[in-house]
């Protein structure tokens, strides 16, 4: 049977809108990862810790969603900072994290960047050098996440590290695999059906089509579902009962 994990990015509490740990619990029965805010885009001491409990009490696999220091702009602005910067943001969050899952007697299963952070090190080499040797300084048995196919998935294997190329349900593409810019027209998916059909597409056929109606290839080990969405929950459930109907079994990777 085939199989694919399900994650959705949580804990992102900052004061751009209101938020309860109710509204990301609600995710837990259609998932089967996720990746919590460490405090730079999102998130604090009390997110991490009442999420960590929660989904390791809910046999939900935890990762860690590092980011640039920005909560004004919820780390979706690029920062140039050097490759010494970068690895001591992520080596300052994965602790943090890290520390409330060894309350709990385990250890942290992933880490995917967030925001631009993820988009700059799915071209960048540098960028994405930077994060895995983080990484793999850290704990070398942590799992990255990046974006199908891109520079942070290659850079990671070739320093040994466990990948799992991420697929996206609700973000359209661009023809060189990469993500469409959330500030262009149409980069977000609000139509349920279009949404199950590119899930259903990515997993059963291995590509994507385009904003230009092209098909590329992609890789689909694990697929994001972004929970701030007007319809991410009703997507969420949508997308779950569309994948056991096809008898593809959702797990953590």
């Amino acid at each position: 049977m085939q199989t694919v994990d399900i994650n959705v990015d949580m804990g992102e509490s900052t004061h751009l809108w209101p938020y309860h740990i109710d509204n990301d619990l609600a995710f837990f029965p259609y998932i089967s990862s996720i990746n919590i805010a460490c405090g730079y885009h999102a998130g604090d001491e009390h997110t991490m810790h009442e999420l960590v409990d929660a989904a390791l009490n809910a046999g939900i696999s935890v990762g860690a969603h590092p980011s640039f220091f920005d909560r004004a702009h919820f780390g979706r602005e690029e920062m140039l900072l050097s490759p010494v910067k970068i690895y001591d943001l992520m080596i300052y969050q994965l602790g943090a994290l890290d520390a409330f899952v060894k309350i709990n007697g385990t250890r942290l299963q992933h880490v995917k960047p967030h925001g631009a952070l993820y988009n700059m090190a799915a071209k960048d080499a540098l960028v994405a050098e930077a994060i895995c040797k983080a990484v793999k300084d850290f704990n070398d048995a942590l799992i990255i996440y990046g974006l199908s196919n891109s520079e942070l998935v290659h850079t990671a294997t070739g320093m040994q590290l466990a990948t799992r190329n991420e697929v996206f349900a609700d973000r359209r593409y661009q023809e060189d695999g990469r993500l469409t810019p959330r500030s262009q027209p149409d980069a977000l998916i609000s139509d349920e059906s279009a949404s199950i059909e590119q899930v259903l597409q990515m997993l059963l056929e291995g590509t994507v089509t385009t904003q230009s109606a092209k098909k590329v290839p992609v890789k689909a080990d694990t697929l994001c579902i972004h929970s701030d969405g007007a319809q991410a929950l009703h997507f969420a459930r949508r997308i779950h009962e569309a994948l056991l109907a096809k008898h593809i079994s959702i797990r953590a990777v």
